[in-house]
């Protein structure tokens, strides 16, 4: 290594000797490169402070939902409802047996309400362009319960929102979904509500909201030609329908809750096997809001009536008309409601109660197996652990009677749980 230590000195010394010559080009760079440097700098500076805007054209993509696992042990007064076809996984009033059969006694478990929610949001000038699409499990009957609980997905919504407008499945316009009580059941107290999803087209200015809606008409045959089928099953769907719904809301909020009035006008139309058009106009009424009392109470309440509205309310415990023997259609007018009071004791725990009601007036040619009235209570308290978890029971006692007077009973004590993300 000693060998090395001249040619190092030589070098050292030849470095230093350069420096001041180094030092005198520097200093007579030409100006033009410096002026450059600085432009390349002021437009690197600008595409910078640029970025945040610019990534801002991209659209953004949200998910959501939650897991929920019900169990339900269920006590029907007058019969057996058969387990392959949803009706128990879920209060729907409409399918509690009257025949005076045996009482039934079942045990019922799904996670068949786990939803998962999706949207995106797209810049559109000062506005954006945004959708929402929103699958769960609870209506699918095309699964069974002996290997694998497997169930196809269901659509729930599927829309797109611009500015004003909405276009594509959403919740009818009839219908306060922010007045719904918080149950553990799917829908809760679904013999006194409003409730419909369907394809739309809505346009909103600040509280108010008018839609065009699908139009669907549901029709009980005249009792005296219902050969093929039980009476209580003689109901039939009818798409002859020329014009959509329309629906209308309008909404007024404040620091103490929010009150909703809203209005439904519908053509109610069918067909017969001889191309004779038979029609009639349908009409309905729903007023609901949220009212806090104090920090930690709210009232909710509903209360819907109308002529041709069956397919809306109670989850179509009536049918919008009824025939006669020539096929004419007459109106049947229902009414419906329920009261929830809703109370938080702590941060961990909270409870519903409600009570609900419906009836509907049928013609004589309806027959007497039709539902006339349904009334229910039903209460729970939830328990939130951590976080977005929550355990809960709930309690359900409803009773159903036909235009003959046929009674029948559900009992029910429901546990679920539920982890949102």
């Amino acid at each position: 290594m000693p060998c090395h230590r001249p040619h190092r000195t030589a070098f050292a010394l030849g470095l230093l000797a350069a420096l001041p010559l180094l030092a005198a080009t520097t200093a007579r760079a030409d100006d033009s490169e410096l002026a450059d440097l600085k432009a390349r700098l002021a437009r690197l500076e600008a595409q910078q402070a640029a970025a945040p805007a610019a990534s801002s054209i991209g659209t953004q993509f949200s998910y959501r939902g939650y897991i929920k696992t019900d169990a339900l042990f269920s006590r029907f007064s007058d019969g057996e409802v058969a387990s392959n076809n949803g009706l128990r996984d879920f209060y729907s009033p409409a399918a509690i047996p009257v025949s005076g059969a045996p009482a039934s006694r079942v045990f019922d478990a799904h996670a068949k309400q786990s939803r998962f929610i999706f949207g995106s949001s797209t810049p559109a000038g000062d506005k954006a362009v945004k959708t929402h699409f929103e699958i769960d499990f609870m209506s699918a009957v095309d699964g069974n319960e002996r290997v694998s609980n497997g169930y196809e997905p269901e659509l729930r919504q599927a829309f797109v929102h611009y500015d004003r407008w909405l276009v594509g499945q959403a919740w009818s316009t009839f219908q306060d979904v922010a007045a719904l009580p918080d149950s553990l059941d799917f829908v809760g107290p679904s013999d006194g509500t409003v409730f419909s999803r369907q394809p739309q087209l809505r346009y909103t200015q600040g509280g108010f909201s008018i839609a065009l809606e699908n139009s669907e008409t549901t029709v009980t045959g005249f009792a005296g030609t219902c050969t093929t089928t039980p009476v209580n099953t003689c109901n039939t769907v009818s798409g002859d329908g020329r014009l959509p719904d329309l629906a209308l809301r309008q909404v007024w909020k404040g620091s103490a809750g929010h009150v909703s009035v809203a209005g439904l006008l519908r053509e109610l139309a069918t067909q017969d096997a001889t191309g004779q058009r038979h029609q009639e106009t349908g009409a309905g009424l729903s007023v609901s809001g949220l009212w806090r009392l104090g920090a930690q109470s709210d009232l909710r309440f509903m209360l819907t009536g109308g002529s041709g509205i069956g397919r809306y309310v109670g989850l179509n415990l009536a049918n919008d008309v009824a025939e006669d023997a020539a096929g004419a259609l007459e109106t049947i007018n229902v009414s419906a409601g329920f009261v929830a009071l809703h109370h938080r004791f702590s941060p961990q725990w909270r409870s519903m109660a409600s009570v609900s009601q419906f009836r509907a007036d049928h013609p004589a040619a309806s027959g007497g197996s039709v539902t006339r009235d349904v009334q229910s209570l039903m209460a729970n308290l939830v328990w939130t652990p951590v976080g977005k978890l929550d355990v809960g029971i709930e309690l359900l006692s409803a009773v159903r009677e036909t235009e003959a007077g046929e009674k029948g009973r559900l009992e029910r004590v429901q546990f679920s749980s539920k982890y949102s993300f």
